[in-house]
């Protein structure tokens, strides 16, 4: 099932594309199917961001629910039912980062036994065996272990999350002293430093190509979220415009 839904295309496509691309240029293929895979994923991810948004707007009345309310459970089932009058779900930020997970396995599979495309168990009947691969991309051997593109992928891992909406919405909680909002605070410091560190770690240890991967994911993860919040934002600016007049 899994070699169905992701192994097979990803590897299909890949090879499709290094066969394409004069030079048989690894590091260009990469680079493109990730842009594909961004460009499926979208309106995924564009949910995901605004469901965000969403949620950061409605602090003030989770706020007030939390003053309101002593009990644990009544604040949870209030909250839970503010989340379902505004239409909201609050777990959909994680649905990009769980569906990455499996397609970063899927890569380490194909990368798995290096850059040998002449296995055709997997390849579909349209799919030609590149005649060339070239494994050199801007001076890095996509094939080997790669420091400086592992580092590169761990910085731009930060830069994403720190410029993220849900990293901003854990920023603004306030520590009341509770332990729930100490939990999310060392979430969210967790999620700003550690995630880079272990996406560096992983990108070193598997090769260069999901570096490089993992680093043009995050490039185009960080301009997707800039381009949506303008979007709302000037969208938001313009019914209030309307309200107004």
């Amino acid at each position: 099932m899994f070699k169905t839904i992701f192994y097979e295309p990803i590897y299909n496509a890949l090879v499709f594309l290094i066969d394409k691309i004069p030079g048989g240029n690894i590091g260009l293929a990469i680079i493109i199917l990730t842009l594909i895979i961004k460009f499926i994923l979208l309106p995924l991810h564009r949910k995901a961001i605004v469901s965000q948004i969403k949620l950061k707007q409605l602090e003030p009345k989770i706020n007030e629910i939390k003053e309101k309310y002593t009990d644990k459970q009544e604040q949870a089932a209030k909250t839970f039912e503010l989340y379902k009058q505004e239409k909201i779900n609050p777990l959909s930020g994680c649905l990009p980062i769980i569906i990455q997970l499996p397609i970063i396995i899927a890569l380490y599979q194909v990368f798995l036994h290096g850059f040998d495309f002449s296995n055709t168990e997997h390849l579909y009947s349209f799919v030609k065996i590149p005649e060339k691969v070239q494994s050199m991309f801007l001076g890095f051997d996509l094939n080997a272990k790669s420091i400086f593109l592992s580092v590169l992928a761990g910085v731009t891992q930060f830069f994403q999350i720190h410029l993220s909406v849900s990293a901003k919405a854990l920023k603004n909680v306030k520590d009341d002293g509770s332990m729930q909002s100490a939990m999310t605070n060392m979430m969210g410091k967790q999620m700003k430093y550690v995630m880079p560190v272990f996406v560096a770690f992983i990108s070193y240890q598997i090769s260069g190509a999901i570096a490089l991967y993992w680093a043009v994911n995050n490039i185009f993860t960080t301009v997707q979220e800039v381009v949506i919040n303008k979007k709302m934002a000037k969208d938001k600016d313009k019914v209030k415009a309307e309200i107004i007049n």
